[in-house]
């Protein structure tokens, strides 16, 4: 058995299954920012309405 092979292997392996869990947990946090931001602009009548600063988050924040 070549150990050194084998632990490079997994050294690699382990990256590469970090990497993998960092861009799923990444992709579910955009995913979640954009799906609060569009409820946010639906609370506030559509995105002809919707103005920054509107105090809706802060609002939100006292419940």
């Amino acid at each position: 058995m070549n150990y050194y092979n084998e632990i490079k292997n997994k050294l690699i392996n382990n990256e590469l299954y970090k990497k993998v869990k960092d861009y799923s947990k990444n992709r579910n946090d955009l995913n979640t920012y954009y799906e609060v931001g569009k409820l946010l602009v639906e609370a506030q009548g559509g995105e002809s309405r919707a103005k920054y600063g509107d105090g809706l988050i802060k609002e939100y924040s006292k419940n």
